[in-house]
């Protein structure tokens, strides 16, 4: 919730800059799950991908 909060009140460019950061955080789990090391907390992954989603959508909202 508070990445929602925090999302919310960030302009365009800085929101760019905020996805490519969520993206690079995946790329680290799809990295540790492809060399077979255990997930420290599988619901990262999970929480990280709905946080490029929520980005994503404002992204568009604030672009119209």
């Amino acid at each position: 919730m508070k990445v929602t909060k925090e999302i919310k009140t960030l302009q365009y460019d800085e929101l760019k800059v905020r996805l490519e950061d969520f993206k690079k955080e995946l790329l680290k789990h799809h990295i540790k799950a492809a060399a077979g090391a255990s997930a420290v907390n599988p619901g990262k992954y999970k929480q990280t991908k709905k946080n490029i989603a929520r980005v994503l959508t404002l992204m568009s909202q604030k672009r119209v």
